[in-house]
């Protein structure tokens, strides 16, 4: 799926990254970051040349929040919007991906402007979640993740 705006003559990136589910207890929890500007979503950064979405996607999970055991599970949606950042236009494309940790130990980025690191349910990160788009990529990922079985993980930490 993809959702968005016009391009006009916009510079164009694109990026990838991670709905992360932690499966304990026969329950799922979900990590959402916050931003700098105090906005919950989740890990996601841009693709480096040579780089497949799917790589980059796990990378940006691993370096914003500390986690190192996860494991991308399915591609899902990907989303794109449009913003204005110092004076130029900038059309985004994000690939995201379920992907599914085995602990709930995390350390946000926090020189990259990561300043908290969530596990939440569905419930809480459908309301914490700052972008509809993103809700839409959650809802997703929330689908996927119930409807299949996977490891369960003990807490971890």
């Amino acid at each position: 799926m993809t959702t968005g705006g016009s391009t006009g003559a916009a510079r164009r990136e694109t990026s990838a990254g991670g709905v992360v589910v932690l499966r304990t207890n026969g329950s799922l929890r979900y990590l959402l970051i916050r931003d700098s500007y105090r906005n919950w979503g989740f890990p996601k950064g841009h693709i480096e040349r040579g780089e497949s979405a799917e790589r980059a996607a796990e990378r940006e999970v691993r370096e914003e929040t500390g986690l190192r055991n996860v494991t991308v599970r399915a591609e899902l949606d990907t989303i794109d919007w449009t913003f204005r950042a110092r004076g130029r236009t900038i059309h985004k494309t994000c690939h995201f991906f379920l992907m599914e940790a085995t602990n709930r130990r995390t350390r946000p980025q926090r020189d990259e402007g990561i300043t908290a690191c969530r596990w939440v349910t569905f419930e809480e990160a459908e309301s914490l979640v700052a972008y509809e788009n993103a809700r839409i990529v959650l809802r997703s990922a929330h689908a996927r993740a119930a409807s299949e079985p996977g490891p369960s993980a003990g807490d971890g930490g």
